[in-house]
Order: structure tokens, then C-alpha cells, then sequence
């Protein structure tokens, strides 16, 4: 039984997808859409850059969603995969809008604009440089809660906003806060890494970013998913289409409970997890959390090939 992940913000780079963009039409129509969706050319910053102007999270969100989507019509309209048999869809934070549009839950042209707002939104939620993000490695989850109960102590925020894999929480808060438990954590000899973003994402200084995107999620189109969508929020399936928009707009200021649904996923068999879109990042958080899983990431043609191949339906 089969799984495809989407990946979210932190693999993207300049150039991805540029291979299959210049070998498939289909590729550059998909490109060409998001382009006159948006009003501006978001193919010459995926392929060209400036990194700097990726990186920003309004532009880095459709970024990664219009790679992600490319390779996941390339394998199933180029290489006649047949996706059938897959039980699970899942992304990670943005990956969740990847995963509907490939269900054809959710128009690739509205997920575009809606990502495009939702990273305006979170933007501007927090002033630049008032928020931070740290990594924090080989602490588990009920640990770090209790350390940030007893820790949290005044107003400012410091909670959990990603459950990655085994040992690797993200703690997302005011930059007071981060940094203050970054010191702790250093006396306590456990390691964490600062995040290289422009917001602190997935906790409630999001809340008024949830607020300026819930009308325009409400108010757009979503049909029910040809696979069952395991969302962020609950790391359980869905396919209810009202449900599944309420749940993308408290997944803004919530945490991503991404190692709970690939155990969930698991549980229900799923022991193959396929990684369609930049980066191989969730497919070491797959062999971190899930040993006796195997795990795929596809972003070449020498990918899918090698993919199918082994991968026989």
C-alpha cells in the first residue's frame, strides 16, 4: 500500500523543476498558468531566480506547488503512471494545497492564488525579524511541551509548530521567546538549529494571517478528493470538502503533526511513501519516524524512471 507526499517551504532552490520544463509542454503550460494567475513571472524566479526573491514566502509557496504539481502530471500523463492504487495523499504545510490539486480536489489556478495570499498573509501577520523558528534535535514531543509549559512564563509565544519526524521538532514564537529557550536548551546540552525564514509559521501569532485567508478559502471551490487527504491539523484522513477548508485555515496558526500522520498512515499499511516535488526532505523524516518504511523522492526524469522501474503496478 502506497502514500504520496507533497513537500512544504524549505526545499525549495533556484532552478527546480528546470529539467522537466524544458523537456515537457505540459510543463511549461503549467508554468504559463501560474504566471497568468499571479500577474507576474513566477517561472523565471522557480528557474532563474533571484534567490532572495524565492525565498519570500508569498512567492515560495506557489513556487513549490507549481514544481510539485509539474511532476506529478509528467509521471502520470508522460510515463502513464497509474496512481490508483495509492490509498494516502499528504503534504507538508503548503504541500496539503499540492496534495488537493493532484487529488483534483482543488483547481491548480485557485491553489496558486490562494498560496499567494496565504504567504502575503503570513508575512505581514508578524513584522520581519519580530518572530523565529528553531529545530530541535533528539528531544521528543511530550518533552519539549513540558519544557515549554514550565518555560512559557510571560506573554510572549513559544510553541510547537511542526512535528517532523523522530527527534526533530520545529518551535515556532516572538524572537524574545525563541532565542530564550535556544539558552536553555544549549544549559540543557540539547541541540537546536535557528531556521533561515521571514515568519514564524504554524502557531497563534498566525491567527490573524487564518483570519484575512478564511473567507477566500471558504469562498473557493473544493470537490471531493479522488484519494483521502491526511491533513496537517489532525494527522487524520478527510474528504469532506467543508471540512477540509476549515481545517486549512486553522492549519496556519497549528501545528503540523506530520510525524503522527505518517504513523497513522502506516498503521493503515501504507508501507511504500512516495515524495513527489523539490528536495528529499520528507523522505528522511519517512526513514526517521517509520524504519521498516520505503521511501521515494521523484524530481528528475532519472527519478521517475528509476522510480518506475522499481515501482511495479
Amino acid at each position: 500500500m502506497s502514500a504520496l507526499l507533497f513537500p512544504g517551504q524549505g526545499s525549495q532552490l533556484v532552478g527546480m523543476g528546470s529539467e522537466l520544463y524544458k523537456n515537457f509542454d505540459l510543463v511549461k503550460d503549467i508554468f504559463k498558468e501560474a504566471d497568468e494567475k499571479l500577474s507576474f513571472h513566477i517561472s523565471k524566479l522557480i528557474l532563474d531566480g533571484p534567490e532572495n526573491e524565492l525565498q519570500l514566502t508569498k512567492n515560495t509557496q506557489p513556487a513549490i506547488l507549481t514544481v510539485s504539481y509539474s511532476i506529478f502530471k509528467v509521471l502520470k500523463d508522460e510515463f502513464d503512471f497509474d496512481f490508483s492504487s495509492f490509498k494516502y495523499f499528504a503534504g507538508h504545510s503548503l504541500g496539503e494545497y499540492s496534495a488537493l490539486v493532484c487529488s483534483q480536489s482543488l483547481n491548480f489556478n485557485d491553489a496558486i492564488y490562494l498560496l499567494h495570499e496565504r504567504g502575503k498573509a503570513m508575512q505581514e501577520a508578524v513584522p520581519l525579524g519580530k518572530g523565529s523558528m528553531i529545530a530541535i534535535i533528539g528531544m521528543g514531543v511530550s518533552e519539549i511541551l513540558d519544557l515549554l509549559k514550565s518555560y512559557n512564563n510571560n506573554n510572549g509565544v513559544c510553541e510547537i509548530a511542526n512535528d517532523n519526524a523522530e527527534g526533530q521538532v520545529i518551535v515556532s514564537g516572538n524572537k524574545e521567546n525563541v532565542s530564550s529557550l535556544q539558552i536553555l536548551l544549549k544549559e540543557k546540552k540539547i541541540r537546536s538549529i535557528p531556521l533561515k525564514v521571514s515568519a514564524p509559521f504554524h502557531c497563534s501569532l498566525m491567527k490573524t494571517a487564518a483570519d484575512v485567508m478564511e473567507e477566500k478559502i471558504i469562498n473557493t471551490e473544493f470537490k471531493n478528493p479522488k484519494f483521502k487527504i491526511v491533513n496537517n491539523v489532525t494527522a487524520q484522513p478527510e474528504d469532506s470538502p467543508d471540512i477540509i477548508k476549515k481545517l486549512l485555515i486553522e492549519q496556519i496558526f497549528s501545528t503540523v503533526k506530520w510525524r503522527e500522520s505518517l504513523i497513522n498512515m502506516s498503521k493503515e499499511g501504507v508501507k511504500d511513501f512516495i515524495e513527489i516535488g523539490p528536495g528529499k526532505v520528507l523522505s528522511g523524516m519517512v526513514k526517521r519516524t517509520i524504519k521498516s518504511a520505503n521511501s521515494f523522492s521523484i524530481n528528475t526524469i532519472a527519478d521517475i524512471k528509476n522510480f518506475k522501474n522499481e515501482f511495479k503496478k
